[in-house]
């Protein structure tokens, strides 16, 4: 087992600095409690528990009642590869015995992070689009300019004869189009993809690891 001293001494450095994390940092951590069995000692709990975190990339330390640990580079499938770092305890309550734990992740803090940095992109575009509107709607201007339509008048005998005037010179569709290099759209749309993955993810992962760890506590 490696050592997590870092993980162990957090509270109190939390607690000398004054610093309440606990309104913010649920947004990147994940916090619950499954009962034990009547009569289950905390050695008996981890014990059942100790195959999660004997995996590639983990380590981990037991500590009294309390089990520290933390993960790098964990692979794919580990069940509890979403967590970087955690602290499990086990505590007497009322009812009986019950772990708790406190799990941290990057990639929900990510994720719920990214859809901010894509509506400043989104609003960083509309903002350049409408620095460089004056300076396109000039050049378009001077194009239309160029491109007006020059009367064409038939000379008097062709006109005497009978001859059709000249065609109009079609317009060019594709300098109607709408300039579409300016659009925040796409951002908002990966901005909206974001905040739906944390969404789902955030709950989905915590009944999981819930589950993950009932399991594990009722396996012999």
């Amino acid at each position: 087992m490696g050592d997590v001293p870092a993980l162990r001494d957090a509270p109190a450095r939390s607690a000398k600095s004054g610093l309440n994390l606990r309104f913010i940092d649920w947004i990147w951590n994940i916090r619950g409690s499954v009962p034990l069995a009547p009569g289950q000692s905390s050695d008996e709990a981890f014990s059942r528990l100790d195959p999660l975190f004997d995996q590639p990339g983990t380590t981990y330390e037991r500590t009294g009642d309390a089990l520290s640990f933390a993960k790098k580079d964990q692979a794919a499938q580990d069940k509890m590869s979403i967590f970087d770092v955690g602290v499990l305890q086990v505590e007497q309550s009322a009812d009986g015995p019950v772990l708790r734990y406190r799990m941290a992740s990057r990639a929900l803090l990510f994720c719920f992070l990214a859809p901010f940095l894509f509506l400043a992109f989104g609003q960083l575009i509309v903002a350049v689009g409408m620095m460089t509107a004056p300076a396109t709607e000039a050049a378009e201007k001077d194009k239309k300019d160029e491109k007006k339509e020059v009367v064409r008048k038939l000379n008097p005998i062709d006109e005497f004869l009978g001859a059709p005037a000249p065609e109009k010179p079609k317009k060019d569709d594709k300098s109607e189009k709408k300039d579409d290099k300016h659009s925040p759209t796409a951002a908002y749309v990966f901005a909206a993809l974001f905040a739906a993955l944390y969404v789902v993810g955030r709950l989905l992962e915590d009944r999981l690891i819930k589950n993950v760890f009932r399991r594990s506590l009722q396996t012999p």
